[in-house]
């Protein structure tokens, strides 16, 4: 009897009182509510950062595509088809910055110094003006503020275990990558551009921005909208400039170092992409 009563009054020792319980409930409620809400809020607060920046520049986008009609007449924006998150193709918005027809006149690169590039179009290229369309993007959800740099498909089957971790993010206008690769059209010359990019360039990019997202923060992401605003502001760094080198490291771009591409892959650099893209 003695030993029944011991058993019951330990056992109920062990019990949570129902308060605790509930109280716990309401916690991990609080908790998961908080954690499946901050996607959503990240994601408005971006969308809203969008709209105010079209809103606000909408004078400047007036201004540039009626100079982009007045110089040749052609079509004002240029769409490219890009991989977007969990490798989701999406249709890319941009400043239209070469001549029409440029696809048929030259090869897939744009080259430093492209004669196919329209003089409007070199300025929007050299003050990355010709991104601005791509704030609809993100506002459409295909891109976010800050990301990777979407690709065309051929280079994301080239790199596809790497493009398998880096797309599980939302591409975006600007990255570390961009910023450090902010000249590369002046890096593609000669016969060997599109080997450049291929070997050298993208795998450079691919390693950069795969780091930021690894240790990627909310500060983070302001410190390069903030660094990406200056750098459309100020004069464009020449190639090979010592400050571009110690900001980003984008020159030693060494093969060996970077992850190659898959064998026998497609080439060939997608036109109105040659540079920041």
């Amino acid at each position: 009897m003695n030993l029944a009563v011991k058993l019951k009054d330990s056992h109920r020792s062990h019990r949570l009182p129902a308060e605790s319980l509930s109280h716990g409930a309401e916690a991990l409620q609080v908790a998961g509510a908080r954690a499946s809400a901050g996607v959503p809020l990240a994601r408005a607060l971006e969308c809203a950062a969008a709209l105010a920046g079209l809103l606000l520049l909408s004078p400047l986008g007036l201004l540039i595509s009626a100079v982009i009609r007045a110089e040749d007449g052609g079509p004002v924006f240029y769409g490219h088809t890009r991989v977007g998150r969990n490798f989701a193709p999406f249709r890319l918005w941009k400043f239209r910055t070469m001549i029409p027809g440029a696809d048929r006149l030259g090869g897939p690169v744009t080259l430093a110094g492209d004669p196919r590039v329209t003089r409007v179009g070199r300025f929007l290229r050299r003050h990355k003006l010709d991104e601005l369309p791509q704030l609809l993007n993100v506002v459409c959800g295909d891109m976010g503020l800050v990301g990777p740099r979407p690709e065309s498909e051929r280079y994301v089957r080239l790199f596809r275990t790497q493009y398998a971790q880096i797309l599980e993010h939302r591409p975006g206008i600007t990255d570390p990558a961009a910023l450090a690769f902010r000249n590369e059209e002046e890096l593609l010359v000669g016969e060997n551009a599109e080997r450049i990019y291929q070997e050298q360039i993208l795998p450079r990019k691919l390693a950069l921005s795969a780091a930021y997202l690894e240790n990627r923060t909310p500060l983070s992401d302001l410190k390069i909208v903030g660094r990406t605003l200056l750098r459309i502001f100020l004069p464009p760094l020449p190639a090979g400039s010592p400050a571009l080198h110690a900001d980003s490291d984008s020159h030693a771009i060494s093969p060996a170092a970077s992850p190659q591409p898959a064998a026998g892959g497609p080439s060939g650099r997608g036109l109105e992409g040659g540079s920041a893209s």
